[in-house]
């Protein structure tokens, strides 16, 4: 059910986006990575450690450095970075002790990233988003 919920939500705010006009904007994906990246710092607060914060922060800072590169540069990083952070999903537990991650979260936010991947991998395609800046 958390894969399905994941693609659902990740089309219903990407469909959204374009009616609205908000993915005419360079940012919004980039900005989309960015909150996307700092959910596992959220559940480290959440699990009170400040050492998993502090691991988390550096995971969520090295996303945001490619969001950053991605908006200024080339918008096929922050595909690529999409995609990757749906791998990482897979084996963050393994890596990370963090405690507040929801039981469901790694398989929802896979298939969130692989959805918003590929439908900015569709608008970039469909030359709907300038691809550099």
């Amino acid at each position: 059910m958390a894969y399905f919920i994941g693609i659902v939500i990740a089309l219903a705010v990407s469909l959204s986006a374009t009616l609205i006009g908000f993915d005419k904007d360079r940012a919004f994906y980039p900005t989309v990575l960015t909150v996307i990246a700092s959910y596992y710092v959220l559940f480290a607060v959440m699990g009170g450690s400040i050492e998993t914060v502090l691991l988390e922060l550096a995971g969520m800072f090295a996303f945001m450095g490619v969001a950053a590169l991605g908006f200024k540069r080339n918008l096929w990083f922050v595909v690529a970075a999409l995609f990757v952070h749906g791998i990482f999903d897979v084996f963050h537990g393994h890596w990370v002790s963090n405690p507040g991650v929801p039981v469901w979260w790694p398989m929802f936010c896979l298939s969130y990233d692989f959805a918003a991947a590929v439908y900015l991998s569709w608008l970039l395609r469909r030359s709907r988003i300038a691809v550099n800046s």
